[in-house]
């Protein structure tokens, strides 16, 4: 177990990034609970690497959503929808994770939902150098459809009940607090434990940062 300030953490990351040695774009995910501090890692791992000389793609499974009408059949709250209804992970490996993979011709687009709006995005397709990272935080990228997709995973591990307080700090302009903790508390809570009892998620990760003090975290190494 490593522990230290931010700067050694993403180091660290960006270390083990480094020692991945493929003729693809290495594609990086950063996995967690909502509100567990993803895309703040996620966006400062992609400036350490930026600097360290590397094209960095920097993509989130915010834009893989499908379309509101599409993503509440079970209900707005509902644990089981949040995991089974929400993401689109057939235009994820089309689009973006098998173009970058070993097969692929690195022909990609990082999106293909705009959630502000609720309309499809189809934006222009890029091709990526092969010594391209992709950095991609979400939700539950270490369930089937998608584990296999991964060079490295990491998972940003907080605990459920602190990704509620960050939540409504976050959130509290566009939320009251007594609709957000509803969110979390019926949906996104549920919804992680589900993932964790039936995928085990950190099991399958080769670093696991543990996020409860951002600012002094710790991390682990696991070989599989």
């Amino acid at each position: 177990m490593g522990q230290g300030t931010r700067d050694e953490m993403l180091g660290r990351l960006a270390s083990a990034v480094r020692s991945i040695t493929v003729t693809h774009p290495t594609r990086v995910a950063i996995d967690g609970p909502p509100a567990a501090g993803k895309t703040t890692l996620a966006d400062e791992l992609a400036v350490v690497l930026r600097e360290q000389g590397r094209d960095v793609i920097r993509a989130t499974i915010d834009d893989f959503l499908f379309p509101r009408a599409q993503r509440y059949p079970r209900g707005e709250y509902s644990a089981e929808g949040c995991y089974y209804d929400a993401h689109n992970y057939d235009a994820l490996n089309r689009v973006l994770l098998d173009p970058l993979g070993p097969r692929g011709d690195r022909r990609f687009q990082p999106a293909v939902y705009d959630r502000t709006t609720d309309t499809p995005l189809s934006p222009p397709v890029t091709t990526a150098p092969a010594d391209a990272v992709l950095v991609f935080d979400g939700v539950f990228l270490m369930r089937p459809e998608l584990i296999d997709r991964w060079d490295l995973r990491i998972f940003v591990s907080t605990t459920l009940e602190k990704t509620v307080d960050r939540a409504v700090i976050r959130e509290h302009r566009v939320s009251s607090r007594a609709d957000v903790e509803r969110r979390w508390r019926e949906r996104y809570i549920p919804s992680q434990r589900l993932y964790l009892a039936t995928v085990r998620p950190t099991r399958h990760a080769n670093i696991i940062v543990h996020n409860d003090e951002p600012q002094q975290p710790a991390w682990e190494t696991q070989t599989h």
